[in-house]
């Protein structure tokens, strides 16, 4: 198989983009057995559904359904409801379509509300209208006939009559058309499936890949005054390099170059202008405005975490700047502090990296080689075939210093909560020191000054605005950083490390949000040379209201090893090469002392 390049390869992850070549799905009210490849044994058939979007006006939505040779009404089977990533459609659904044919499932596979020829404006996966037009869908699954076989609905299809039936759904009522179904799909294909079952109880199980958890913590985060999970009170630092990409591919690298000029927008996409007006004015001023938070809100599970209740699979990536781990383990933390069964998988690659190709391959998912990919046909076949196969362990991590040939597995460890890690806490010494317990602080103040706009080092990469984050760098006199010493033997972290610290500055106390302070913090693996890699990339912005008092800053999650010989060092910057900062060039100081830490979760000795 010809090996796609890596910033292809997330890139069709992230927006759910094809590559390589899709035939187009057979039309038409027969189910007429067709061959992909070598394996000619299922059906598949076009079929058409009503959907009203968010401005309530109708539209259609377009589904491919495959049934299994030797699937009829007498010899059922459950079925996989399944849609594309942002930017894609149903037809890059078909790798993972066969892959479930092949083993019984029926699926439905359909491009979702505004994209690969359905109707309807994009509306970010909200219950509504979202949830609802996937429950149109499973309408059919359980026999409805409800389905077209013209966009223009003029042409009924014959009602889907092979799917296994439920007699009671997951709320303990008889529901009419209840099939047995499970839903896959990641990054946007993922957040509808919360979408869906919030509307729809008959939802057997879900299995969310590489999305989120507050749609305002992904694309303007703040690392510190986080209420519940990721959500804050306080706007965070807009990410210029998703944010603008999303939405206005590259007119927007005038704006984060601080050329703005509204003239050069090409127009507003398929989405509500507010969405187009909101990602203009966060890369111009910074500032993520409480109306647009809200909207974002809107189409994240953070904001109906209690109506979902079936098992609940996520996946996430470790190598992923615009959906982080700390997403996924918010949605842990609250569907399993409700009882829901919840499992998490940190797998390998993500929006910022190809998967390895022994965990997961998005077009050639294949169970028998890789481990993620198993992982979900295991789950499925546990919730809904009722097998005694293994849902897998609680949780699962991938350790990328383990060397596997093929098949991942070998490199995952296991556990029975995401809270796997014994703290280890460094303490800022002299202006760019690390001490750990034992060792005394020596005093010292590290100071810098916020660049103006948060922009030290953009404009050395004009390619900023790439979908993939590009590599953080600090610009002489706008950062600090703070070295351990050399490790003597390797140092294993797994979880979020946390920075608990107090600065000053000369901005005063509850500003306009625009005004305020705006810190980035990091953490690097410096090696034995001195080279120095921001680890995963992964930046934690902290929009600070109140510089009189001390902040906390949850980094995101990371599985990391620093290799013996190397340091960790803590960077906190005023500017970011990925990131809108505050407007105002800000002088920053930053104490030594044993009450500022870093305190990282470690696994084994440290």
């Amino acid at each position: 198989m010809r090996r796609r390049s890596r910033r292809t390869a997330a890139l069709g992850l992230a927006l759910g983009v094809a590559v390589g070549t899709v035939g187009p799905a057979l039309a038409g009210g027969a189910l007429t057995p067709i061959a992909f490849g070598d394996t000619p044994n299922h059906s598949v058939s076009t079929r058409h559904f009503e959907a009203t979007g968010e401005d309530g006006a109708p539209c259609d939505v377009v589904a491919d359904v495959y049934v299994p040779a030797g699937v009829d009404s007498a010899h059922r089977a459950p079925a996989i409801l399944t849609t594309n990533g942002f930017g894609g459609s149903k037809n890059d659904l078909k790798p993972m379509a066969e892959m479930f044919t092949r083993r019984g499932y029926v699926v439905l596979a359909y491009s979702g509300l505004g994209f690969g020829g359905s109707g309807c404006r994009i509306s970010f996966d909200t219950p509504d209208p979202d949830g609802r037009a996937a429950a149109h869908l499973v309408d059919y699954l359980g026999g409805k006939a409800n389905a077209y076989l013209d966009a223009a609905h003029t042409q009924r299809a014959p009602a889907l009559d092979v799917v296994m039936r439920d007699a009671v759904a997951h709320d303990g009522r008889a529901h009419p058309n209840d099939p047995r179904v499970g839903m896959v799909g990641g990054s946007y294909g993922g957040q509808v499936q919360f979408a869906a079952a919030a509307m729809d109880s008959r939802i057997d199980t879900i299995t969310p890949m590489a999305t989120w958890n507050d749609l305002s913590y992904s694309l303007a985060p703040n690392n510190t005054g986080q209420t519940v999970g990721v959500s804050t009170r306080v706007p965070g630092a807009p990410k210029t390099n998703w944010d603008a990409s999303l939405v206005f591919a590259g007119v927007a690298s005038g704006f984060a170059h601080g050329d703005v000029d509204p003239t050069r927008l090409t127009g507003c996409p398929n989405y509500p202008t507010q969405i187009c007006t909101a990602v203009t004015q966060a890369v111009t001023t910074g500032v993520v405005t409480p109306d647009v938070v809200a909207r974002l809100r809107a189409g994240s599970v953070a904001s109906y975490l209690d109506r979902i209740r079936i098992p609940t699979l996520l996946l996430q990536g470790q190598s992923d700047t615009l959906f982080n781990l700390n997403e996924a383990v918010a949605t842990y933390r609250g569907l399993t502090s409700r009882g829901v069964d919840t499992h998490m998988i940190w797998m390998s690659g993500g929006h910022s990296a190809l998967p390895e190709t022994g965990d997961y391959v998005e077009n050639a998912p294949d169970p028998a080689t890789q481990y993620v990919t198993r992982r979900i046909v295991a789950w499925m076949d546990h919730h809904l075939r009722g097998t005694t196969a293994s849902p897998g362990p609680r949780f699962s991590y991938f350790r990328n210093w383990i060397r596997v040939d093929g098949d991942t597995e070998p490199a995952y460890a296991y556990a029975d909560s995401a809270d796997v890690g014994s703290a280890l806490t460094y303490r800022l010494s002299s202006t760019d020191r690390l001490a750990t317990q034992g060792v005394r602080t020596r005093p010292g103040t590290a100071r810098f000054v916020t660049p103006p706009w948060g922009l030290p080092t953009t404009h050395d990469h004009p390619d900023s605005l790439g979908l993939i984050s590009v590599p953080e760098r600090d610009v002489p006199g706008t950062a600090a950083m703070w070295d351990s010493a050399a490790l003597a033997q390797p140092l294993d972290v797994v979880g979020s490390p946390r920075v608990a610290v107090r600065v000053s500055t000369t901005v005063p106390v509850n500003m306009p949000a625009e005004r305020q302070l705006v810190l980035f913090l990091r953490i690097v693996d410096v090696d034995a040379v001195g080279n120095a890699t921001t680890v995963g990339n992964l930046v934690a912005p902290a929009r600070i209201a109140d510089p009189s008092r001390p902040v906390t800053v949850t980094m995101p999650a990371i599985v990391h090893r620093f290799e013996t010989g190397h340091r960790l060092r803590l960077v906190i910057s005023g500017g970011s090469t990925n990131y809108r900062g505050g407007q105002d060039s800000l002088p920053v100081a930053i104490p030594a002392g044993d009450g500022q830490t870093v305190t990282v979760p470690v696994i084994g000795g440290a």
